[in-house]
């Protein structure tokens, strides 16, 4: 393993997959299954579909650390790739954390970022899946190497940040850890002034 994509399996304060309910939870969803592929979408499916959207739901214990999110079974786009992550990280599958900038109110500004993750899969590569939650006008599948995301980018000033991040942005956690309540954060959703790169 290449010191590059090691940074994608190793555990850190917000990706604490060496945490036992992580481990025993990676466990329990995939014991029926061998390959990447299948392990990976086993683990997916079942934070997209277990691990309830805290806005969606208005749950207000707001969660960041993986290993809170199993705990509490709720978490913002963001708190949910971590969770995800650490699940397939505890796996030896390297995840890492996107981002996309989107329109709040689909109509162009205010932005805000939306987090997911990129897996990395031996026959494909780098490969983006979207664990938010699906609800009506949002499908989120896996199905490499195809992506179908929660979002596509529709306005001016969205865009599809290229990096892959092996840790949460300070900016999301900062947002994660500050407010407490579900609206206080629907209120104050990170973004990142992004800068013109065009000549």
């Amino acid at each position: 393993m290449n010191k590059t994509m090691k940074k994608y399996l190793e555990p850190s304060e917000h990706i604490d997959w060496q945490h036992p309910s992580i481990i025993t939870k990676a466990e329990s969803i995939t014991k029926d299954y061998s390959g990447t592929i299948e392990i990976a979408q086993q683990c997916f499916e079942w934070v997209r579909d277990n691990i309830r959207h805290t806005a969606d739901f208005k749950d207000n214990e707001i969660t960041c650390k993986a290993s809170d999110v199993l705990a509490a079974g709720t978490g913002y786009c963001y708190a949910k790739s971590h969770l995800l992550a650490a699940l397939l990280r505890s796996k030896r599958i390297p995840s890492g954390l996107c981002y996309q900038r989107l329109s709040k109110e689909e109509n162009g500004v205010p932005f805000c970022l939306h987090g997911l993750n990129a897996i990395y899969l031996p026959e494909i590569g780098w490969y983006r899946i979207d664990p938010r939650g699906n609800k009506p006008g949002v499908d989120a599948q896996f199905c490499p190497p195809t992506e179908k995301l929660a979002f596509a980018i529709k306005f001016p000033g969205e865009m599809d940040l290229p990096e892959i991040w092996s840790e949460p942005l300070p900016v999301v956690v900062n947002v994660l850890q500050r407010y407490k309540t579900y609206f206080d954060i629907l209120e104050n959703l990170p973004d990142i002034e992004i800068i013109n790169a065009s000549i």
